[in-house]
């Protein structure tokens, strides 16, 4: 069955309905703009970095093109860590991951005054590897909560092929939950944008409480399943 063949009423993973995504996708945004104003890095757009490093290195400020490293490594070794909890965990690596990432987010707001920048910037580049890592679709088709590229993309895409009549079912579906994606992980770096600059030593507890009720949404999911 196509990715793009999904209707609403088939069973979905708890982790990969639409209120969970949008959640994650509002943090995803909140997080990149709180660690552009903070750190001057992207937290979750590693090809920003990448970018950055090669422009600042081929005009020989070497110390500006070093800054971005840190995050690209911290990065990598979230996606390792995501992949080992997955196999490790299996269904649990949702909820666990969201855990490490409300635990990090906190540790690094509380020392927000004493953390050095680097140290900053690793734990919020790994956990947003993470949530990268685990959380890769929505109902059950492939999207992004962390960049809004390949789903800017699909949403293009689908609403194509559905004017022309060539879409599988649900295609329209899928197109308008991305293009809100796109939108809400917008709306989240706005936000971010706003509270960082304003409340910066409470800036990322407005990212926890979302990630709080997807752990909530998660853990009851599992509950049910129980049930």
């Amino acid at each position: 069955m196509s990715s793009l063949d999904i209707s609403a009423g088939s069973s979905i993973r708890r982790d990969e309905t639409v209120l969970i995504v949008l959640l994650l996708a509002f943090a995803g945004g909140y997080i990149d703009a709180y660690t552009w104003i903070i750190h001057g890095v992207m937290a979750n757009a590693q090809t920003a970095n990448l970018i950055f490093l090669w422009v600042y290195a081929m005009a020989g400020d070497w110390a500006r093109a070093l800054h971005f490293i840190p995050p690209i490594l911290a990065f990598a070794v979230g996606i390792v860590t995501a992949a080992w909890l997955r196999r490790v965990a299996g269904e649990r690596a949702s909820a666990i991951s969201t855990l490490v990432e409300i635990l990090l987010l906190i540790g690094v707001g509380i020392l927000h005054n004493r953390l050095p920048d680097l140290a900053g910037t690793l734990g919020i580049s790994f956990v947003a590897a993470m949530q990268a890592s685990v959380f890769t679709k929505v109902e059950g088709a492939v999207c992004s909560t962390v960049m809004i590229t390949g789903n800017m993309r699909q949403a293009i895409e689908a609403a194509f092929t559905s004017a022309t009549g060539d879409a599988p079912g649900g295609a329209l579906r899928r197109a308008g939950i991305l293009v809100a994606l796109c939108a809400v992980f917008g709306f989240g770096a706005a936000v971010g944008a706003f509270a960082t600059k304003n409340i910066p030593d409470l800036a990322l507890g407005i990212p926890v409480i979302a990630l709080l009720v997807v752990l909530l949404r998660c853990e009851a999911g599992r509950s049910e399943v129980r049930a």
